[in-house]
């Protein structure tokens, strides 16, 4: 013990010298990342419980008050007002996030973003609009994370990883899938590559996420787990011509929910207007169809998907209402409604597909959002964490295909494509999808 108390010892120089540099440096990394990936993660994972029993609440009410519908236009006006007055900067969303990310010496992400979007969703869930849930804890996610940029005095490129973190424990945290958020925020931000360097951070700040949303109670959907046939050339086949059609659905909602949003922006020049528009076009709507399904997140139908053969037209409704809704400026995510688009798609396929009901649309589910996103590899993860390991093999080639054939269509049209899928894409290489022109087929 009397060598530990030598004048000028230092902890620091004695592992440096006992142990390999590399060791030394890559431990210092490790729990530096770790405290804050313990902060980013119970940050992003609080506010997603908030939001999840705020959305439970706002969605119960509207189901037991129908004719709330009808608030629609005024719901929209309040959402669009509150946007033009306070959070301007932050009407990127998504988006905005991926563009600090691509470039993080950007202006900070501001933290009004997050409780603005958590009010502005709850309001549409409530009122009746077709959205999801992704985008806002998203978003929320990687504004709490931004605002330790300052407190801590990061470099930009620490700042890039720091971001990727709230972008993974917030979706992590609203699905309850932390492999599938830790992929889905490397993954994101550019098409055909994905950031190894934030791989640890981003796994960490999943984990830890979605571990303090179930600690504050609030638990997820439970999914059936799917059991599988053998893989055969009828079933390679049929997962392969599946996955054209989810790939399909996928630029199908992608053209739409842009091609809506530019045209309020063409013809509505003040911006809280937009909503209120839409929400009266959508209030007729959804009257007019005389059930609810349609609207919010629309879980129970997804999970009749699994067991029940649907109507055929429920996928093409849904996308119709979701890319309407966002298009004319109401908040929140596209992914759950892209599950129900998916899981509904692949219903109806079953009737001329040799594949399981259950199989066909745990596949839709998980690759249409695959197609619309470019995340491939995310929703493999999240389809084998949903729906049990199984379906990997399946998950895996219809993602794939999806993603192949979604083409450099998307639903973020800040990513840049970094890798193309295919040579006759080659020369919009290093484009963002935004400034690419957009086409069904």
């Amino acid at each position: 013990m009397s060598f530990f108390k030598k004048p000028g010892f230092s902890f620091s120089a004695f592992f440096r010298s006992s142990f390999p540099l590399d060791f030394y440096l890559n431990s210092k990394y490790l729990f530096r990342w770790l405290g804050l990936a313990l902060l980013v993660g119970v940050m992003a994972g609080s506010a997603s419980a908030l939001f999840l029993v705020l959305l439970d609440l706002a969605t119960s009410y509207r189901e037991t008050h129908p004719l709330i519908i009808w608030l629609l236009p005024a719901g929209g006006f309040l959402v669009g007002w509150v946007y033009h007055q306070w959070g301007r900067e932050a009407e990127g969303g998504n988006n905005l996030l991926l563009q600090a990310i691509q470039t993080p010496s950007s202006k900070k992400i501001p933290l009004v973003m997050a409780p603005l979007v958590l009010v502005a969703t709850v309001l549409t869930h409530m009122v009746g609009g077709s959205a999801g849930r992704e985008g806002t804890a998203v978003q929320m996610g990687g504004a709490l994370a931004d605002q330790l940029t300052t407190v801590f005095k990061l470099r930009p490129r620490d700042r890039k990883m720091l971001l990727i973190c709230g972008v993974s424990a917030g979706f992590a945290s609203v699905f309850g899938t932390p492999l599938a958020g830790a992929v889905f925020a490397l993954e994101v931000f550019l098409l055909g590559q994905l950031r190894y360097n934030a791989l640890l951070p981003s796994f960490l700040a999943a984990i830890i996420a979605d571990a303090v949303t179930s600690a504050w109670g609030v638990g997820h959907t439970l999914y059936p787990v799917v059991e599988v046939p053998s893989m055969t050339v009828w079933t390679l086949g049929a997962t392969l011509l599946a996955g054209i059609c989810f790939a399909l659905a996928a630029r199908l909602f992608s053209v739409a929910s842009h091609a809506v949003g530019n045209t309020f922006k063409k013809h509505v020049a003040y911006p809280p207007l937009r909503p209120v528009v839409g929400g009266l076009v959508l209030a007729l709507v959804i009257w007019s169809l005389g059930t609810t399904k349609y609207i919010g997140l629309g879980i129970p139908t997804i999970l009749a998907s699994f067991s029940t053969q649907l109507p055929s037209h429920d996928f093409l409704v849904k996308l119709a209402l979701t890319a309407f809704t966002l298009g004319c400026g109401f908040k929140g995510g596209e992914v759950t409604p892209l599950f129900f688009i998916g899981a509904t798609l692949g219903n109806t396929l079953f009737p001329w597909l040799p594949l399981p009901l259950e199989l066909l649309a745990a596949l839709g589910f998980v690759a249409v959002f695959a197609g619309a996103a470019n995340t491939p590899l995310a929703c493999l993860l999240m389809a084998m964490e949903l729906f049990g390991g199984s379906i990997g093999l399946y998950a895996g080639l219809a993602c794939a295909v999806a993603y192949l054939f979604s083409g450099h269509t998307g639903i973020y049209g800040a990513q840049v494509v970094e890798n193309s899928k295919h040579p006759y894409y080659a020369r919009e290489a290093g484009i963002r999808l935004a400034a690419i022109k957009r086409r069904l087929f």
